[in-house]
C-alpha cells in the first residue's frame, strides 16, 4: 500500500513495477487528483525552488532548458508520468488515511480509510508512506493582534481563492520564504498596485538563469538520453558543490549571496539588514530567484522590503513595532507550514499508538519498532525527487531479499548505546523547531544519521547493504507451520 500520489507515491510505484513485477499495489490519495504540493498549491507563480533536472524522475527525463518550472507545468510531468507506466490505474482518489495499526499475530498492516464521512479498512503486507512532511489541511499562520479589525482581505498561499482579485491593491506580504520570493514578482506582473514584503528577518536569496545555458547546449548536442544524463548530473554537481561550499565557507557563500543581490538592487540599497540573515547559508533553505526576479521587481519600485515586527493589525493595513504603518487592501500571510508525518494518520502496533518520538530512523526512510513500513522525506538542499528515489530503490531490495530468503516481516533494530539522539532534519527552519518534540529521532553516526549528500547517500542507500546488522528480517511463525 502507497500513501499519496505525489512524487513520491509515483516513484514508489514506478520502481514496484520495475523492480518487483510480481508485487501487487495500490495507491491511496485523499485529494480529487495526483500531483500532491502541485495540486495542492495554487497562489500565482507558484514554482520548483529545485532545478527541474533532479526534481524530474531518474526514469523520466525533463526534456526541457527551463530549469526552473511552474506548478502546472510540474503537475502536469507528474501525472504524464503515471500515465505513461500504467500507475494512473492502481491510484484510488478521495481515500483518506486516518490510522495504521500493525498486527504482529497476522503479519499485516490494517489501513482506516475515511471517505466522504465513511470509514473501512484495508489490509496490506507492507507500507510505504509518502505524504510528504506537512499539514496538507492548513498552513502555520500565527494569531495576530487586531486581525478581526482588518477591513480588507486576509490570506494564507495554502489557500489561495481561486475569485482574490488583487489588480490595482494594496498588497503585504508577511513573510520571507520561498511562497514570498515567489509571490511578489508574480503579484507585481499580473498587475497588483504595490506589493511590500514585510520580514521578521531577512532570508539568503540566490539567483540562477531560468533556462539553464548548459541543458540548452546540451539538449542540441546529444541524444535525448544522453542529455538527460548529462543536465541532470550537472545539476547534482552544482547543488552538491554550492552546499559544500557554503557549509565549509559559510563567510564567503554569505558575500558571494549579497554581493548578487546588491548588483540587481538600486544604488545605495540596504542588502545587510533585508537580505543578510543572522544564521548561516543553509542553516536554512536558501530560495531561489530565477533571473533575479525578486530583485528586479524591488529595483522597479514596485514592490519593496520591509524589516520589522509586527505589533498590530488595523483597520487599514498593519502597524509595526517601529511605529510604521503599512497601508493594505490584501494581507497575504505566507508564514510558513506545519510539520506532519504519514498525513497525520495515527501509528499503531497491535492496537497500542506508536510515540513516533520515540523511534529512529533507520537510513532516513524505516522506523525501529514500526515492521514493513517505510516512508519518503526528500532532501532539505537539494531536490525531493533525488531522495524519493533512492528510498524507492531501497524498499524494492528489501522486498525482493525477502522474497529470495522466504521472509516476510522486516523491523530496523534498536541503536545502541553509543548512538546518540539528533534531530531527525539537520535543519533550522521554524516548521521543523516547532515539530521537534513530535518527530523521530536520527542518530549519531550511519545508518542512523544521514549527512543530507546524494553522492555519500548513493553508496549508503543504493549500494550499501540490504541484510546489514541493523534490519532485522524474520519468517512469520504461522507461515513456518505451514
Amino acid at each position: 500500500m502507497i500513501v499519496g500520489a505525489g512524487i513520491s507515491g509515483i516513484s514508489a510505484a514506478w520502481h514496484l513495477q520495475n523492480r518487483c513485477p510480481n508485487k501487487s499495489y495500490a495507491i491511496l490519495e485523499r485529494r480529487d487528483d495526483l500531483g500532491g504540493t502541485w495540486d495542492l498549491f495554487k497562489y500565482p507563480g507558484i514554482r520548483s525552488d529545485s532545478d527541474m533536472f533532479t526534481l524530474g524522475f531518474r526514469f523520466k527525463p525533463w526534456r526541457s532548458a527551463h530549469s526552473i518550472a511552474d506548478g502546472a507545468s510540474i503537475k502536469a510531468y507528474i501525472k504524464e508520468a503515471a500515465t505513461e507506466n500504467g500507475i494512473d490505474s492502481h491510484i484510488r482518489y478521495r481515500q483518506h488515511v486516518v490510522g495504521v495499526d500493525w498486527s504482529d499475530a497476522d503479519n499485516r498492516w490494517t489501513v482506516t480509510v475515511e471517505s466522504d464521512g465513511k470509514q473501512t479498512q484495508l489490509t496490506c503486507s507492507f507500507l510505504f508512506a509518502c505524504s510528504g512532511y506537512y499539514n496538507y489541511d492548513e498552513g502555520y499562520s500565527p494569531q495576530f493582534e487586531g486581525a478581526e479589525d482588518f477591513d480588507g482581505t486576509i490570506v494564507h498561499p495554502q489557500h489561495w481563492p481561486e475569485d482574490l482579485d488583487y489588480a490595482g491593491k494594496r498588497i503585504v506580504v508577511i513573510g520571507s520564504g520561498a511562497t514570498a520570493v515567489t509571490l511578489i514578482p508574480s503579484l507585481v506582473n499580473a498587475g497588483a498596485g504595490h506589493v511590500t514584503m514585510l520580514q521578521r528577518s531577512p532570508t539568503y536569496i540566490g539567483s540562477l538563469p531560468l533556462v539553464d545555458p548548459f541543458a540548452e547546449r546540451a539538449n542540441k548536442l546529444l541524444p535525448a538520453a544522453a542529455a538527460h544524463v548529462a543536465n541532470r548530473w550537472k545539476a547534482i554537481g552544482f547543488a552538491t558543490f554550492q552546499y559544500q561550499l557554503s557549509r565549509k565557507f559559510p563567510a564567503f557563500m554569505r558575500k558571494t549571496l549579497l554581493t548578487m543581490a546588491k548588483r540587481r538592487l538600486p544604488e545605495g540599497y540596504d542588502v545587510e539588514k533585508h537580505f543578510g540573515p543572522s544564521y548561516k547559508p543553509w542553516d536554512q533553505r536558501l530560495c531561489l530567484a530565477p533571473n533575479g526576479d525578486l530583485f528586479k521587481t524591488i529595483r522597479s519600485g514596485q514592490a519593496d522590503v520591509v524589516t520589522d515586527t509586527i505589533e498590530r493589525f488595523t483597520k487599514t493595513g498593519i502597524k509595526l513595532s517601529s511605529g510604521q504603518e503599512l497601508p493594505a487592501d490584501i494581507i497575504i500571510t505566507a508564514t510558513g507550514l506545519n510539520l506532519q508525518l504519514f498525513g497525520g494518520a495515527e501509528v499503531r502496533r497491535n492496537g497500542d499508538p506508536v510515540p513516533l518520538h520515540d523511534t529512529m530512523a533507520y537510513k532516513g526512510l524505516m522506523l525501529t519498532g514500526i515492521p514493513n513500513m517505510a516512508f519518503t522525506i526528500g532532501y532539505t538542499n537539494a531536490s525531493w525527487t533525488l531522495k524519493a528515489d533512492l528510498v524507492s530503490e531501497f524498499v524494492c531490495r528489501v522486498l525482493n531479499h525477502m522474497d529470495a530468503h522466504g521472509f516476510d516481516t522486516v523491523v530496523p533494530g534498536q541503536p545502541g548505546t553509543d548512538i546518540e539522539d539528533r534531530p531527525l532534519m539537520d535543519f533550522t527552519p521554524g516548521y521543523v523547531l516547532r515539530a521537534l518534540d513530535y518527530l523521530p529521532k536520527a542518530g549519531s553516526r550511519a545508518p542512523w544519521r544521514l549527512k543530507q549528500n546524494y553522492l555519500l547517500d548513493l553508496q549508503l542507500i543504493r549500494r550499501g547493504k540490504v541484510d546489514d546488522e541493523v534490519l532485522r528480517f524474520t519468517k512469520h511463525k504461522a507461515a513456518v507451520a505451514a
